[in-house]
């Protein structure tokens, strides 16, 4: 049977609160750090797959750390430390009521819309006469807001501002910011051989300065293509080979689920956890350039919970 950390109920000292998501959990400690543990859980159409996928917590965690590192001269984030594979502790911020989604290329809902004949999104004019997968002539910002509940919907600028969600100049850094750090994440992805397509970034305030919070540039959070091929495909109208978890929806929907009432998740037997588990590492290895180093799972949560006392103590 594979190991994998699915579900975790730890008490921290100085914890406040947990908030369990689909794939992390956090832990409000003192109200000044969150501990970010980040599972093995997987989704797939808003729904909880019944297993988890070993070493997929790790993949994104230390992704997600290499990509803050690499931008923290552009903006403050907000992490303090990896004290474990599958932890980053970092600032309490309070969030801002927004994603900033960064697109810089005509697919996925963007492509939805403009192919149902909309030339604006999120206040954005688009260029008439653009193909699936084409890349914009600038990167364009596309808000959307942070539902608590149901989706999140497409929002303009000017909607933000007007309805005070961000007050007009902190709007103007988170998208100076946007631009900057996405600028960054497609330099590093064109080194590893390949195009950052799209990505949303969450900012919260904390004693009145920005903080880029929460996971960045990972296959969760964004989407890539690979360079190699590109333009051909793009020629030939074909889909472009992505790097993203979108072979976890197709194998889903050739088993007849698509998170739709009355439809059964398929059977997850032990070979194909294992072949998600190595797509996730590769995943990994492609994104970041590293050889991916498996952590120890014989006692994932004992292991966790004395790597973060052990940070905490020490604060």
């Amino acid at each position: 049977m594979s190991k994998a950390l699915t579900r975790t109920d730890f008490d921290f000292p100085g914890q406040k609160s947990v908030y369990h998501g689909k794939v992390r959990d956090v832990y409000n400690i003192d109200n000044e750090y969150l501990v970010m543990v980040v599972s093995d859980r997987i989704s797939a159409f808003d729904v909880v797959l019944p297993k988890g996928i070993p070493y997929k917590g790790q993949v994104l965690n230390q992704i997600a750390a290499k990509f803050l590192d690499a931008t923290s001269d552009i903006v403050p984030n907000w992490k303090v430390a990896t004290p474990d594979p599958n932890v980053t502790v970092g600032h309490h911020c309070e969030p801002f009521k927004v994603e900033m989604v960064i697109r810089g290329y005509l697919t996925g809902h963007a492509w939805r819309e403009y192919k149902s004949g909309k030339r604006t999104l999120c206040g954005i004019a688009l260029p008439e006469g653009m193909v699936e997968n084409q890349k914009f002539p600038e990167p364009i910002i596309t808000p959307t807001t942070k539902a608590s509940e149901g989706h999140d919907e497409d929002i303009s600028r000017e909607e933000i501002i007007a309805q005070g969600i961000v007050h007009e100049h902190d709007y103007e850094l988170l998208e100076k910011y946007t631009r900057e750090v996405f600028r960054r994440g497609t330099v590093i992805a064109a080194e590893m051989g390949l195009i950052l397509v799209d990505t949303k970034y969450e900012f919260g305030k904390k004693d009145g300065k920005i903080y880029l919070i929460d996971e960045i540039h990972t296959p969760d959070s964004s989407r890539y293509f690979y360079s190699e091929g590109y333009e051909e495909r793009l020629a030939k109208g074909e889909s472009q080979k992505q790097l993203s978890k979108e072979f976890v929806r197709q194998w889903l929907i050739e088993n007849g689920f698509q998170g739709k009432e009355g439809q059964v998740i398929p059977e997850m037997d032990e070979a194909f956890v294992a072949s998600v588990s190595d797509r996730y590492i590769e995943l990994f290895e492609n994104i970041t350039g590293d050889k991916f180093v498996k952590s120890d799972l014989s006692d994932i949560q004992g292991r966790i919970d004395k790597n973060v006392r052990n940070f905490l103590n020490n604060l």
